[in-house]
């Protein structure tokens, strides 16, 4: 009896051992979904020469001193947005970033490629736009958060964002260790507290993938008075753009 049960402890072990391997050498395939760049267009697309990668940016250009910067979610095409945002603001410059392995940019997505490039791309942009908008939705708001906790931007909007994808991924995962296998954190909140700019974050009154708490938790952790949050009615993870108050709520940021 005590050698089957400890044949049983062993297996049990084995098993679970497997998990958190599993687990830790294909997290990025959970959390990445690199997408193709729909809009092929050449005058609608610069490209990045950055630490050995060439990151795709689709744009749209205009004099001035208004830019927006764009970060999409870990599933999105972003140049699907280009004619989103040109109409919300015509005013304004547009640069829609497709991570590593997105939209025909080389290199594999990772928190710090994300970060860096997001860095690399603002100061890119800064140099011929001193006023420039950041815009982050689910994954990207992730990257928009470190960016403006890192570089003067003129306002900060977060759409469907999170407090950090560890806490979700240890929900997700409640028996494995995950601070400890997790590479690519994004602990937004610990970035919320440098930012200085206007912050308007845009929730989904059904969000089915990023739970309510996690939301109102990062919220928290601003500064006071710099950070707000809307709720858009009626409105779920993927459908939040598809909103009239959700575009009345962009309109309102310029």
């Amino acid at each position: 009896m005590q050698r089957t049960l400890l044949i049983l402890l062993c297996l049990a072990t084995l098993i679970y051992a497997g998990l958190c391997a599993a687990l830790f050498l294909f997290q990025r395939s959970f959390l990445y979904f690199p997408q193709p760049r729909s809009l092929d267009d050449a005058s609608s697309m610069i490209t990045l020469p950055l630490n050995g990668a060439e990151l795709n940016i689709t744009v749209q250009p205009h004099n001035g001193s208004k830019a927006l910067i764009y970060f999409g979610g870990n599933s999105e095409d972003v140049s699907r947005r280009l004619p989103h945002f040109s109409t919300v603001f015509p005013d304004h410059a547009l640069f829609l970033l497709h991570y590593r392995g997105y939209g025909g940019s080389s290199g594999k997505p990772s928190e710090d490629a994300l970060f860096s490039d997001a860095i690399a791309l603002f100061d890119k942009v800064h140099l011929e736009h001193q006023n420039i908008m950041v815009v982050g939705r689910s994954l990207g708001s992730g990257v928009a958060v470190y960016l403006a906790s890192q570089r003067p931007v003129s306002r900060l909007i977060l759409v469907t964002p999170y407090d950090s994808i560890q806490a979700l991924a240890a929900q997700q995962f409640p028996y494995v260790p995950v601070p400890w296998l997790l590479v690519d954190k994004f602990e937004s909140w610990k970035y919320a507290k440098l930012v200085t700019a206007p912050t308007l974050i845009i929730a989904a009154e059904h969000d089915e993938v990023i739970p309510k708490a996690s939301t109102e938790s990062l919220l928290d952790h601003f500064r006071s008075g710099v950070a707000s949050m809307t709720v858009v009615p009626d409105t779920s993870h993927n459908t939040i753009s598809d909103s009239l108050e959700y575009l009345s709520l962009l309109r309102s940021q310029k």
